[in-house]
């Protein structure tokens, strides 16, 4: 689909695993995430959420900005 990625092309985007996009895709932390059967779709603008310690690293934060 035009404007989506897949779970493995998010992963790789954001330099995470497959499983950690669908532990998101499945929070509710991407919005306009569509699920089709059992594959998510990301909107392709999507940007990578940041959650739990990681939001406290300086790193996470200049990327934030």
């Amino acid at each position: 689909m035009n404007g989506y990625m897949t779970t493995k092309d998010a992963a790789e985007k954001w330099g995470i695993t497959q499983r950690q996009v669908q532990n998101h895709c499945k929070k509710d932390r991407i919005p306009g995430v569509v699920k089709h059967g059992t594959t998510y779709m990301i909107p392709a603008n999507a940007k990578r959420p940041v959650y739990g310690f990681f939001s406290e690293l300086e790193s996470e934060k200049k990327k934030q900005d």
